[in-house]
């Protein structure tokens, strides 16, 4: 069962999540400081109830008990479902009473004897001040631990950020008849947005945007097959019929992709074969919508094209459609990194306010649209994914 799926009291609270996520054998060293910082509790008593008089080994035992109990509440909240805190919370109505029962089984059984006052407080203070002390270094030991870590997987980070810059750059490219620009802003998380756009040998030209779903590595090393697998499988399209250029690409790139990812990804995709001739040939997977402004008529209107992503099943065959485009006319397609956008009040930034903002700027040069684009959406809200533009424009 998912996370978001459980009931709440089963739920594994969120701001443990770091915690959660580091192994075992790192996490001795936190639970070990932990364990000696609330075992002060049994000093703390044996000063406020008996005035350093109760046994030495009764202390110890009930500074044992609170280091333990301190300890488990890192078990619970890092490792275990809110049922188990549930539990522990009720365990701490009942910590006083069993540390007295400890106290005077072990007197009873033990036939231990009171210690005097000044020895008691001595020993109880000392004691304080060594376990202090040592929790300390070991605090200090996993913060340093952890740092180290933190430092090496921000390295891996920019690394991967790097990797995925130089396989999206912001693309250009102006033919005959068209002119096109895409740009992708990744997210802080490494992504899988790209934008792409080629010649083709009979001086066509390919633009596409593709997003794979999901964050991390893994989307960003697919969407390096995705790009490396559609270039390679438009080596020779030219010669293909225009209307079936696109459909042919989606039909293997959704056979290739299955084999090489994992079972819960997929891909969407949106293509377009811009013709010498001014013709425009586009095919979508579960792509977010087209949006054409019509120049002569002054408006926009948009198309979607409900078919199914990349990867995830064994469709026969994609279609094709034509797009009618006159001069002067602009295409944009924008992934969900932009219109999914939220605001504080958690309305989406959404398609309307895309069109608007594309009405108010149809003259401007292409990068200075997507700039103003970019620019509206991130005053609306804070960006959490990768937002990627392409847009095309009938010269």
């Amino acid at each position: 069962m998912a996370e978001k799926d459980k009931p709440w009291f089963l739920r594994t609270p969120t701001r443990w999540t770091h915690v959660r996520a580091v192994p075992l054998k790192r996490l001795w060293v936190l639970m070990t400081a932990v364990f000696l910082l609330f075992s002060v509790i049994g000093f703390y008593v044996d000063l406020n109830w008996s005035r350093g008089e109760m046994p030495y080994a009764v202390v110890v035992a009930i500074a044992v008990s609170s280091g333990l109990n301190a300890v488990l509440w890192i078990v619970v909240l890092s490792r275990l479902s809110r049922l188990f805190l549930i539990g522990l919370i009720v365990l701490q109505f009942f910590n006083s009473s069993f540390n007295t029962f400890l106290a005077n089984w072990m007197i009873r059984t033990f036939n231990l004897q009171p210690v005097t006052s000044e020895a008691g407080i001595h020993f109880a203070s000392t004691a304080t001040m060594c376990v202090v002390i040592v929790s300390y270094v070991f605090f200090v030991a996993y913060i340093r631990r952890e740092g180290l870590e933190s430092f090496r997987m921000q390295n891996e980070l920019k690394l991967a950020h790097g990797i995925q810059k130089t396989l999206v750059p912001p693309v250009t490219l102006r033919s005959t008849r068209f002119d096109v620009y895409g740009i992708s802003c990744p997210s802080d998380k490494v992504g899988g947005d790209l934008v792409d756009a080629l010649y083709l040998s009979n001086g066509d030209a390919i633009a596409y945007l593709a997003d794979i779903a999901g964050h991390g590595l893994q989307a960003g090393i697919l969407m390096g097959m995705l790009k490396s697998a559609a270039r390679t499988a438009l080596l020779d399209s030219g010669g293909c019929e225009p209307d079936r250029t696109l459909p042919v690409l989606l039909d293997r790139l959704n056979s290739v992709l299955p084999g090489v990812k994992e079972p819960h990804m997929y891909a969407t995709f949106t293509g377009f074969r811009l013709g010498a001739d001014g013709s425009v040939f586009y095919a979508v997977a579960a792509s977010p919508p087209i949006l054409h402004w019509h120049a002569a008529e002054r408006l926009l209107s948009r198309k979607d094209e409900p078919q199914i992503p990349l990867g995830l099943l064994p469709v026969p065959n994609f279609d094709g459609e034509m797009l009618q485009t006159a001069p002067g006319d602009l295409v944009v397609v924008a992934t969900d990194g932009i219109l999914e956008v939220c605001n504080k009040p958690e309305e989406e930034y959404g398609v309307e306010r895309l069109k608007e903002v594309i009405a108010a700027n149809v003259s401007d040069s292409l990068p200075e649209l997507a700039e103003k684009i970019l620019a509206s959406v991130r005053r609306f809200g804070a960006q959490l994914d990768d937002q990627t533009i392409l847009i095309m424009r009938r010269l």
